[in-house]
């Protein structure tokens, strides 16, 4: 049963990646079988020196902690409030749920048509309302200082069920004792859920949290939908910026530089938030 996810893993993940990490130390045509010059760790150094490649990844560390803070905050919300409601709530999961099933591009799109200036319905109704004089007066997806936040929201709009759900089925396998004995010793809720319920929910944490973060540090479809990096890059993540170098600069090798350095990046993230989210072999 092992051997064909075995050979599926090395198809299709392992040999990619180790070809992806070979053709960063080499200077590499754009043209299909041409030249290929070994250059060590070159590409690596201009990579990291980079202004453009720096600029990047703040702005990926930024856009990462905006949005995951925000689902994490939105979702242990909602799944405090389902786990109360009990079974009351399984219509409202159901229908909370249906983001999760729209493609990022959709979203991107859907939120673009909401956010664009002037003729975008947030703007529309802001201005109805009296919050804003005319419906210009907050570029959203054009203004640099508000751009690379605005981008995020159909992030947290998609994902933020992701959160919620993995949360939700956290709380339902809490022992029951361990709570009864806190309510019954007279704690109160926030003294519950920062000494009794997130620690004992730590290894659900570090997978939601690691998942997401992940998953949102690679954001790629979802902004270029919205602004292709722009204005003024103010939205060029990394994986924008890695795909522009592989595409429009043709260089394939510095392009794999840098996702390898992005690649190595998370993989140390991760593991730093597994020891310390989840604390393995750590005894309460």
């Amino acid at each position: 049963m092992m051997l064909p996810a075995a050979a599926f893993l090395s198809a299709f993940v392992l040999w990619p990646v180790i070809t992806f990490v070979s053709n960063s130390f080499y200077k590499i045509s754009p043209i299909a079988g041409g030249p290929r010059e070994f250059i060590g760790f070159s590409n690596y150094m201009e990579a990291l020196t980079s202004s453009s490649f720096q600029s990047a990844a703040q702005r990926t560390l930024i856009y990462t902690f905006i949005v995951v803070m925000l689902e994490f905050t939105l979702g242990l919300t909602m799944a405090l409030i389902f786990g109360a409601l009990g079974n009351r709530s399984s219509v409202f999961r159901t229908l909370f749920m249906y983001p999760l099933m729209i493609a990022p591009v959709v979203a991107g799109l859907l939120w673009r048509f909401l956010l664009i200036d002037n003729f975008g319905i947030v703007n529309q109704l802001l201005s109805q309302v009296g919050v804003i004089q005319k419906t210009s007066q907050i570029g959203w997806l054009s203004d640099p200082k508000v751009a690379l936040f605005s981008v995020s929201f159909p992030d947290i709009w998609l994902t933020t069920s992701f959160i919620t759900l993995v949360l939700f089925a956290g709380l339902q396998n809490l022992p029951g004792d361990v709570i009864e004995a806190a309510k019954i010793d007279g704690a109160r809720f926030p003294t519950m859920l920062f000494r009794v319920i997130l620690p004992l929910l730590r290894p659900v944490l570090a997978v939601a949290l690691i998942i997401r973060g992940i998953d949102a540090a690679r954001a790629f479809d979802i902004i270029v939908i919205q602004t292709s990096g722009g204005p003024q890059e103010s939205t060029t993540t990394l994986s924008l910026l890695v795909y522009r170098t592989l595409t429009r600069y043709g260089d394939p090798g510095l392009a794999s530089a840098m996702g390898s350095i992005y690649l190595l990046a998370m993989i140390l993230v991760a593991g730093i938030a597994i020891f310390a989210i989840w604390r393995p072999g750590v005894e309460k």
